[in-house]
């Protein structure tokens, strides 16, 4: 307990299970990352007034425990790694309310290999079948669209030859 806490009257004294916004917020963020956007509505849908929210995720952001730049790039990692594409963690991305510079920011970082990594996921789902058939084929490319690869990354994907 602080100075200026025990200096208060007993009234004015947190109960001493009942943590404060900031700290609920920082219990958060040391089990994952959380985006400013995420952040702040889940300390609202614990009972925190949307005002004291904001305070506290300014507060953690400027102690460097929010940072949306790094949120951006844990996501975007993540998704690329579960085979997900551009087009999908973009709009992910988005939805976390993070502006569109950070988010060209965080793909231009991983830009590079789309098309293998969508060649990569149809010759693990599908084999060399694939190629040969036209109906594999378009099954293959509705997976690749699901999985948000753009349209040349899915065209390169089902047309060339997989076994390579």
């Amino acid at each position: 307990m602080t100075e200026e806490e025990r200096r208060r009257p007993k009234a004015q004294r947190r109960p001493a299970g009942e943590r404060t916004p900031v700290q609920q917020a920082l219990g958060m963020l040391v089990r994952r990352e959380h985006s400013r956007k995420e952040l702040a509505r889940k300390l609202a849908s614990r009972g925190i007034d949307a005002g004291a929210a904001a305070a506290a995720v300014d507060r953690l952001a400027q102690d460097g425990w929010q940072d949306d730049s790094r949120f951006a790039e844990m996501l975007a990692r993540s998704r690329a790694g579960n085979g997900y594409g551009p087009v999908r963690i973009r709009a992910e991305l988005a939805t976390h309310g993070l502006e569109q510079d950070a988010i060209r920011q965080v793909l231009g970082d991983l830009d590079g290999g789309w098309a293998e990594t969508a060649r990569d996921l149809v010759r693990r789902r599908y084999g060399p079948a694939a190629v040969d058939d036209p109906a594999v084929r378009r099954k293959a490319a509705d997976f690749l669209l699901r999985r948000g690869f753009a349209a040349e990354h899915i065209r390169a994907a089902v047309s060339e030859d997989i076994e390579e």
